[in-house]
């Protein structure tokens, strides 16, 4: 499903050059957000930190 999602994606890219132009600067504009980009590494690397059990005193 996600192979043909892609697909269709990509051919929608091929066959409509201002759609690439349009992401590609949406794209730009998202990486330029600190705040955004911060937060998208941080979501994808919480499932791969270790879980803390509690408040150690």
């Amino acid at each position: 499903m996600r192979w043909l999602l892609f697909g269709i994606l990509l051919g929608l890219l091929l066959l409509i050059p201002s759609v690439f132009t349009f992401a590609g600067a949406v794209v730009a504009w998202l990486l330029d957000k600190p705040v955004f980009v911060a937060f998208v590494l941080g979501a994808a690397a919480r499932p791969h930190l270790p879980r803390l059990r509690g408040w150690v005193r």
